[in-house]
């Protein structure tokens, strides 16, 4: 099974799932470090079911909601019924259906380990955003839980900041910061529970 099949697969269950991954303190932390304005656009890229996106519209943004897995965006679709500024595109994180330079932010939240390339990833963000645009990522540790390759079809186990700050800095962007989000991912394997925790990093364009 491919990531793709996976999440396609556990779509209708998804918001239940991340419950028990991770709250929703790590979407308003990541939104109040972005310091997002109410008129501004931004992108959610590898968006789900709109864990990120709701949160975003909540506060006035016009968001452009970008997943490969066309289930997770019906479910999204599903539960923001009747909720206007959303712009839903199923496409690839490494080749984003975005133009250059047309939004104010990029978050990307729990989905750069689940890619095989996340450095394009990156740089496919920084793309979409335009001169003063912020780019923001909340994603794991690196971690030697293995079996999250098998469960969850990770493809990597987490990232050492000093990569982050690599790949954000040769993607463009300054004033790169990397640091810890005071929270946890737990997924629960047959052996125990497995916490992981959970970066911010954020770079201007």
């Amino acid at each position: 099974m491919t990531s793709n099949h996976y999440f396609d697969r556990v779509a209708s269950d998804w918001d239940r799932m991340r419950r028990g991954f991770f709250s929703e303190e790590v979407r308003e932390k990541a939104i109040s470090i972005a310091g997002v304005r109410s008129d501004a656009v931004a992108a959610d890229i590898g968006a789900g079911t709109g864990f990120i996106t709701e949160g975003l519209v909540n506060r006035g943004l016009r968001v452009i909601a970008v997943d490969r897995s066309g289930a997770m965006l019906a479910g999204m679709r599903r539960k923001l019924a009747g909720v206007s500024g959303v712009d839903y595109l199923v496409g690839e994180v490494t080749e984003l259906p975005i133009s250059d330079e047309s939004v104010d932010y990029a978050f990307a939240n729990m989905c750069l380990h689940h890619i095989e390339l996340p450095y394009r990833a990156i740089k496919e963000m920084a793309r979409i955003l335009r001169p003063g645009g912020k780019l923001i990522i909340t994603d794991l540790d690196e971690h030697s839980h293995d079996f999250l390759r098998i469960e969850h079809h990770d493809a990597w186990l987490g990232f050492k900041s000093e990569h982050m700050k690599e790949w954000l800095a040769e993607a463009g962007l300054r004033e790169v910061s990397v640091k810890s989000l005071g929270e946890n991912c737990c997924a629960q394997p047959d052996c125990g529970c497995a916490s992981v925790g959970i970066f911010i990093a954020t770079g201007l364009k």
